[in-house]
């Protein structure tokens, strides 16, 4: 775990937010229990979904998480936000340890915390109003002292995220899929929080779609001041919003980086596969470039590799990786990297 004084640096170099720490995860796993798979067995296996990760997200940044799809990305969203319990770990918010919290401390802690689901046709519910899904937060935490005061609030953030406030009155079927992530959009925003998980809120629209949400989400966190963890599986669409990027395999962080370090220089062979997989627009460049295609398949998280998770499917692995955990550390001023040869290999991303 890195102290205060490298993580102030990492953020001066980052460029992105105030420097200011808004959230500190230390150590955080996650495990849930599974059956052996042998009937009436008591024997049972543990999938390990987020394994021992620290993390430091500054206030007014964009996070960017991204990896494989079973990596943990969500698991570790849900985590922060209490939504799912931590089998160990501790995150704190603004220094206070929300494991810590309860009562009236959590609900008030509620409001500064929220997120934007990945499938807007399955979180929201269809036997209510776009009104009274974007304003239910209101109403719990007791934010609007009267009809009218709700009514216009509700408006205000219909045509903040690009529709009209006469939609208020419609039911989710009577949306497009942009339309619907646009509402799922206005209920986060309408407690008026600081911090917002973004799980894949883009990964169930078109391409043009997802243009439209990707540009409001960056308008919307340059006027409010918002900070983001951006958690996708797309290292293209992360690119364009996030200041600095986490890479995460089978729920371990491997490299966290300035967005455009990363992509220009990855230092984890994990983070220089996935980066080479994103196409170019350029044909003679794009027939040129050298791919990196990974072998096997990602580990079993119930039964994960000994060592580094990734020494299996990684081209550049020795036998240290396979007996030695490689810890998240400081290569420079303001990059993290998980691998035992870092220094040695010389990866070049797009």
């Amino acid at each position: 775990m890195l102290d205060s004084r490298s993580q102030n640096t990492i953020a001066d170099e980052h460029g992105g937010g105030d420097q200011t720490v808004l959230i500190d995860i230390e150590d955080l796993s996650v495990e849930f229990p599974v059956g052996s798979g042998a009937l009436f067995s008591r024997n049972r296996a543990v999938v390990h979904a987020v394994d021992d990760v620290s993390l430091t997200i500054y206030k007014g940044e964009c996070l960017g998480l991204v990896g494989e799809s079973g990596s943990g990305k969500t698991t570790l969203g849900r985590a922060i936000l209490r939504l799912q319990k931590a089998t160990r770990g501790r995150v704190r918010y603004e220094g206070e340890a929300m494991d810590e919290m309860g009562g009236r401390d959590l609900r008030n802690l509620r409001r500064k915390m929220q997120i934007i689901f990945q499938d807007p046709y399955s979180s929201l519910d269809p036997r209510m109003s776009a009104g009274a899904i974007i304003g239910e937060g209101m109403s719990i935490h007791k934010l609007a002292p009267d009809r009218a005061t709700y009514s216009r609030r509700v408006a205000e953030l219909l045509e903040m995220v690009g529709l009209n406030a006469e939609m208020a009155r419609r039911f989710p079927h009577e949306f497009s899929g942009g339309q619907r992530q646009r509402i799922g959009i206005a209920r986060a925003l309408a407690v008026e929080p600081d911090f917002i998980v973004c799980d894949e809120p883009v990964s169930a629209l078109d391409v043009s779609i997802q243009a439209q949400i990707l540009s409001l989400l960056t308008n919307l966190q340059f006027e409010l001041g918002l900070t983001y963890l951006f958690v996708a599986h797309d290292l293209s669409v992360v690119r364009h919003i996030s200041d600095r990027v986490a890479v995460m395999y089978l729920g371990r962080i491997v490299e966290v980086a300035p967005s455009a370090d990363l992509y220009r220089n990855p230092l984890h062979p994990y983070t220089y596969a996935l980066i080479s997989g994103i196409p170019v627009p350029d044909p003679r460049i794009e027939a040129q470039r050298e791919r990196v295609v990974l072998g096997g398949e990602p580990a079993n998280p119930a039964d994960p590799p000994t060592g580094c998770h990734f020494h299996p499917r990684c081209p550049f692995a020795t036998e240290q990786c396979v007996v030695e955990k490689p810890e998240l550390r400081e290569i420079d001023s303001s990059r993290l990297v998980s691998c035992h040869r870092a220094e040695e290999l010389t990866l070049e991303g797009v």
